[in-house]
């Protein structure tokens, strides 16, 4: 991409989104961990409502190891593939006791060598809870990253990651991807974006034609 395009894009976000952050609630990076953890698939809102209780319940590593896994099962229950995240939060939760003196590492290999955390929730972590500079790619992000050129229709998340990354300046890839998120979750949206109020229209890969 041309380097004045992405200037453009990126001062368009801040236009609009100037505030642009993590909506996930958590307290601290064990609380951020799960909550991007139980987010797969599952919108935040869905997420903000079952931690409200949840971490009421469990406040420690241990607290999640100790719990029965039919416990953990039906305290999350009301989200999506809850099963297969319960395990996943425990085992987690097991090996952050075991290597890490049951605190969340910083550090990119560490974290997804948790069970459950992949390279999206790794770099959430790392952005958000240790204001380390990393781009995570969720479906939000991949939409809009193609849509405006920054990879091809065709790329991997891996791929997109890569090359957003290259584009946008290391300085500033904590805050666009917030700012990616919240254009496309509700500006230019999967479904009927708002193609006629957007300012980088000429910009965009499908335009009108969506």
């Amino acid at each position: 991409m041309r380097k004045v395009d992405v200037e453009v894009i990126i001062d368009y976000f801040e236009e609009l989104f100037p505030d642009a952050d993590c909506e996930l609630n958590h307290r601290n990076n064990l609380e951020l961990l799960i909550a991007v953890m139980l987010s797969a698939q599952t919108t935040d809102q869905s997420v903000n409502k079952l931690t409200n209780t949840l971490f009421e319940k469990y406040h420690s590593a241990k607290d999640y190891a100790n719990a029965p896994i039919e416990q953990l099962e039906q305290d999350i229950k009301s989200i999506g593939l809850y099963r297969n995240k319960a395990k996943n939060l425990k085992l987690m939760a097991i090996k952050l006791l075991e290597e890490f003196n049951g605190d969340v590492p910083s550090d990119h290999e560490a974290l997804t060598s948790l069970p459950g955390v992949g390279r999206k929730t790794a770099n959430v972590v790392q952005s958000v809870g240790f204001d380390i500079p990393a781009f995570a790619v969720d479906t939000h992000v991949e939409r809009i990253s193609k849509r405006l050129k920054f990879a091809k229709n065709t790329d991997s998340v891996l791929m997109v990651e890569k090359k957003v990354t290259k584009a946008i300046p290391r300085d500033k890839w904590n805050k666009a991807h917030h700012q990616f998120i919240f254009f496309g979750r509700y500006f230019c949206k999967a479904q009927n974006p708002n193609c006629k109020e957007c300012k980088i229209s000429d910009l965009c890969r499908k335009k009108n034609r969506i």
